[in-house]
């Protein structure tokens, strides 16, 4: 497979993720500062198991990052910089805009 074909099926699984309402709607309120499950249940007016099904596939992507504190983890909005993904969406987005997603840029800027 080329390198081309990596970067084209590393960004339709990340755009297959971001497609979604509730986990953009979960990545605009970890925007505000890392948050755990119960939170963002609340904040999102979503039963726990929808909440952390979304978190899954966004921590699948590497979209967020997680911190444990006693029996709570914490999620957080990975820094943009590390994301695997980024050479993948650098090279697909080379001549384009960048998008943004509050702190989450996709592309190069």
């Amino acid at each position: 497979m080329s390198s081309s074909n990596g970067h084209i099926r590393d960004m339709a699984r990340l755009f297959r993720v971001l497609g979604d309402g509730t986990r953009l709607r979960i990545l605009l309120e970890l925007q505000a500062g890392q948050l755990n499950v119960g939170q963002l249940c609340r904040k999102l007016h979503s039963p726990q198991p929808t909440v952390s099904h979304h978190l899954g596939l966004l921590r699948m992507v590497d979209l967020v990052q997680t911190r444990r504190s006693g029996k709570a983890i914490f999620y957080s909005i990975r820094e943009p910089d590390r994301h695997p993904y980024s050479a993948s969406l650098k090279a697909l987005l080379r001549k384009t805009s960048a998008m943004r997603l509050g702190p989450l840029v996709l592309g190069a800027t």
